[in-house]
């Protein structure tokens, strides 16, 4: 193509950047809703991805996109509960959403092989009339007069196309696009911890209803590992903590942090002992940020392209389903109006910071050493009930008097003045 020459054009009514979950799911509600959607998807599917552990709160989202069935039919393992371990090795009591929540709907959850669970979203959004294109790399995004226009991207081999729509969805993940090429990307004053994670087959599962239950395991300094059962025997399971505590005697090697954690917690340790590690170490780091804005004139921001929390409590997929059906709705709205200017998504920004700020409260709770969940817990039912609430991703309500009870023990953290529509 001559420099001066432009690439050829395709039109349609959304085009959303990046085919994960939140990609997908917000082609799906918006096909659903009588849209022409294209995604555009870097990647070739099936494709690895870390954060295998849906919160009882992704049901919702998951049932709106129609994947109960097929996450019901699917051999992921199913999840009933979480738990916590000591150091020492001594486990609390299983807690059981079903207790809580209905065991037929929100109490159900899966912990899932991503690689599958990605693709069968993406198919899910295919069956439901959305034009999904993998190995499609987005260059830029197309702005005019201060406004998005759609992106420009290569395929596999090499040939530019501009896709031009009225609305943009950043669905890029941790690449975040906009946020990096827009320098809006923020990170949080604390919560910049390191994770390092691997793979076991044959490492020991509790019995009967616990077999796939997750579980929290504590090391020194309010660092913990996740230990994640998944179908196949096999299980996924890192640590994260902070940065220096894990590299402490010059150590930098993953494998080397990873074998030296596991001592550390002996439930761990026991459960592990007779597994094999049956791949590489990962690694990363610097895992909370948030973008100063949710939104511009036709572009909005969704998943972890608009934020990501600490891991702990396994919110990942909960917020990245839960902002594409809310992005869904508002660009629905929007293009029924014929305006998606920044200001049509002052709400969306408004729910998603409220979530978020709500989950990030406890996860600063979390890492505070004089802080017991399970004191706050037995102190009143009421906030045992609101701290239920918020650890399984029901996070847009009042929880006033729980962060209270918090604000007793330990300093809660300032709302982050993030997630606002970036207004002309």
């Amino acid at each position: 193509m001559n420099r001066n020459e432009l690439p050829p054009s395709v039109e349609c009514e959304v085009l959303v950047v990046g085919g994960g979950p939140a990609g997908c799911a917000v082609g799906t509600v918006l096909a659903q809703l009588g849209h022409r959607v294209i995604v555009l998807e870097r990647e070739k599917f099936p494709r690895y991805h870390i954060g295998e552990s849906l919160i009882p709160f992704t049901y919702p989202a998951l049932e709106r996109l129609g994947m109960i069935p097929k996450l019901k039919q699917s051999a992921f393992t199913r999840k009933f509960s979480v738990q916590f371990i000591a150091p020492s090795g001594r486990a609390s009591q299983p807690f059981y959403f079903f207790n809580r929540y209905d065991r037929e709907t929100i109490a159900q959850t899966w912990q899932v092989l991503r690689s599958e669970f990605d693709q069968l979203l993406m198919t899910n959004a295919r069956e439901h009339g959305v034009d999904v294109r993998e190995e499609m790399q987005v260059t830029e995004l197309l702005w005019e007069n201060g406004r998005v226009v759609g992106a420009r991207a290569r395929d596999a081999a090499g040939q530019l196309t501009d896709f031009r729509a009225p609305m943009t969805v950043d669905a890029t993940g941790r690449e975040a696009l906009a946020a990096t090429r827009g320098a809006w990307r923020r990170g949080d004053p604390k919560l910049n911890k390191v994770a390092v994670w691997t793979y076991y087959e044959g490492a020991l599962r509790d019995p009967g209803i616990d077999e796939g239950a997750t579980t929290i395991g504590f090391i020194p300094n309010k660092g913990w590992f996740w230990y994640i059962p998944q179908a196949g025997n096999r299980v996924s399971v890192g640590v994260v903590a902070d940065g220096k505590y894990l590299t402490r005697d010059g150590v930098k090697d993953p494998g080397t942090i990873f074998r030296r954690e596991i001592q550390e917690n002996r439930w761990i340790a026991d459960h592990l002992a007779p597994g094999t590690c049956t791949g590489q170490y990962w690694l990363t780091g610097e895992y909370t940020f948030r973008s100063q804005y949710c939104a511009a004139d036709g572009l909005i921001l969704i998943g972890d392209a608009y934020g990501f929390l600490d891991p702990v409590f396994s919110s990942g997929l909960m917020l990245a389903l839960k902002s594409a059906v809310l992005a869904a709705d508002a660009i629905h709205e929007a293009l029924l109006a014929g305006d998606t200017s920044a200001g049509r998504f002052t709400r969306y920004g408004e729910v998603m910071a409220e979530g978020m700020e709500n989950m990030r409260k406890l996860v600063y709770a979390f890492y505070d050493p004089n802080v017991s969940f399970k004191t706050i817990a037995e102190k009143d039912p009421v906030l045992a009930g609101d701290l239920t609430d918020c650890l399984s991703g029901d996070i847009n309500k009042d929880f006033s008097r729980l962060f209270q009870a918090f604000a007793e023990i330990t300093e809660m953290p300032a709302p982050l003045p993030y997630g606002t529509p970036k207004l002309q």
